[in-house]
């Protein structure tokens, strides 16, 4: 069994997402469980999955720490590293994480005392994952019942395994970017573990008022603006923004450029369709694009780009960020 932690109010479009998928998924708040993970291993509307599922009853601490241990001698290989996501699904008070604190002391006491190469293959030092990792995730549901799962992150589950405890990730705060827009840009690349850095080349595709241009020229990247409206006034003063009014799709850059980075305000399939041809073209090296929807009826677009995107790609998300609304974001890195 497998579970996944949907985006925020998205329990149903997941299990729909399943559906599609051909596989059968039933809603057992907060997650959604399923026999079968998808092929390709992408889903818009789960933050989190927690694969080979184990439920756990067991009222007692030590007996936690022991189903955590049970969970990663069966999965992981000798001296593999590992990182663990311990966390509470239930309450509003400080009871749950007393409880996760407490079974985190035991777990580290039977690990010194019982199994000190696995202790010594803990990573602490990052919360960014890497191929060749396992993680390790334990999440109480009450406080005698809950899951665990202890699964190595493969390439091909990359896209499904959050860095973040349950996938969730807050708003980023800037009172100073035009529009708090700039705050997805912030979390794809937590998600992808890749940010926009100094010297960098970018083309922002319907850049107007400015967010994601803001947070490109904040970094010292260099930014190609296309909109048919300016940016906020300070960013067009900025010698790090190039500015041009036209019109964002029929705009290609002459050479590839670092990141494309486009939040249009587009039909989805629009949108679709421009970031596969940006893709098959190879015109960018990595991307952060949205889809913006009306409604849920066009949901189902999104399969067309789960299959053609991964095969163009070294790295393919397709995720509702806790930033979007009404949309998802497709970001990731190009094939060499």
């Amino acid at each position: 069994m497998h579970a996944f932690i949907p985006a925020e109010e998205s329990s149903s479009f997941l299990v729909d997402e399943l559906s599609r998928a051909g596989i059968s998924a039933r809603i057992n708040e907060p997650f959604v469980l399923a026999d079968t993970l998808p092929d390709p291993a992408i889903l818009a509307f789960a933050h989190q999955t927690l694969p080979n599922v184990m439920l756990i009853t067991e009222a007692s601490i030590n007996g936690w720490a022991d189903h955590i241990i049970a969970a990663m001698l069966a999965a992981l290989s000798d001296d593999q590293p590992w990182r663990l996501h311990l966390w509470p699904a239930y309450g509003e008070g400080k009871a749950g994480q007393h409880r996760c604190e407490l079974i985190l002391t035991a777990l580290t006491e039977r690990l010194k005392k019982r199994r000190r190469s696995l202790l010594r293959s803990w990573q602490k030092d990052s919360d960014i994952t890497q191929s060749g990792e396992a993680l390790v995730q334990a999440v109480l549901t009450g406080p005698d019942a809950g899951f665990v799962s202890a699964t190595p992150i493969t390439q091909e589950l990359r896209a499904i395994l959050s860095n973040h405890i349950a996938g969730y990730i807050p708003h980023a705060e800037d009172k100073a970017a035009p529009s708090r827009a700039f705050a997805k840009v912030i979390e794809a690349e937590l998600r992808l573990g890749c940010q926009i850095e100094r010297g960098q080349t970018c083309v922002d595709l319907g850049a107007s008022p400015g967010s994601w241009s803001y947070v490109a020229i904040q970094r010292g990247a260099h930014v190609t603006a296309i909109d048919r409206s300016p940016l906020r006034d300070d960013l067009m003063r900025s010698p790090r923004l190039k500015f041009i009014q036209a019109d964002a799709f029929k705009f290609k850059p002459e050479t590839p450029v670092d990141w494309l980075i486009c939040d249009i305000i587009a039909a989805p399939q629009r949108s679709i369709d421009l970031l596969l041809e940006w893709l098959r073209e190879k015109q960018m090296r990595r991307f952060i694009v949205t889809l913006k929807f009306k409604g849920t009826d066009e949901y189902h677009l999104m399969d067309q780009l789960k299959q053609e995107a991964p095969p163009l790609c070294a790295d393919f998300r397709l995720t509702r960020l806790c930033a979007n609304k009404n949309e998802v974001t497709a970001f990731g890195l190009t094939a060499e």
